[in-house]
């Protein structure tokens, strides 16, 4: 049980809160934080927490495989959210335990991408992507932008490295 990335246990308690925040139900207290979203169950409760019906069926039984199948529902959701490909964990990352890391990452994403949903009404977590703020300029402001001295605001004539000659010199040989 090796773990890929570098583990930082007060993301996890944050990723952990935020999660039982928005499903309304507490982790398994005799299990850590890896065990209790190893089978997807709760990860998929998140995802239809956030957006209804997003997975329709949850195995709560059956066996490795599909319980191990939650985890490819939820990775199938958080797409169809908005989470970006490369924020997503492989199910190895989390069945096997190879990268707690990576898992607690997405989750993180999650939480991200849920500020781009307007229906959702929170919780949140992490911080709120930047929107794009596009401006428009008339003509006559461009051409008042070309009238400008370069340099109006300030001067090139101090710290430059004109003159400077120390240092080793370097001898380029070219057909070698």
């Amino acid at each position: 049980m090796g773990c890929a990335g570098k583990r930082e246990p007060e993301k996890e308690i944050e990723a952990q809160r935020w999660i039982e925040a928005v499903i309304g139900e507490r982790f398994p207290s005799d299990l850590p934080y890896e065990l209790a979203l190893r089978d997807g169950i709760i990860l998929c409760k998140l995802m239809n927490r956030l957006q209804p019906g997003i997975i329709s069926k949850v195995n709560v039984s059956g066996g490795d495989y599909k319980l191990m199948d939650n985890i490819s529902q939820f990775q199938k959701a958080c797409v169809k959210y908005g989470v970006p490909d490369v924020d997503l964990f492989q199910t190895t990352d989390l069945w096997d335990q190879k990268n707690i890391a990576l898992v607690t990452q997405t989750v993180f994403a999650v939480g991200r991408t849920a500020y781009k949903h307007p229906e959702w009404r929170g919780p949140f977590l992490g911080p709120k992507p930047a929107e794009e703020n596009r401006r428009e300029f008339s003509e006559d402001v461009l051409r008042a932008g070309n009238a400008v001295i370069g340099l109006q605001a300030g001067t090139n004539k101090l710290a430059s490295q004109s003159g400077q000659s120390f240092g080793a010199s370097r001898k380029i040989i070219l057909g070698k």
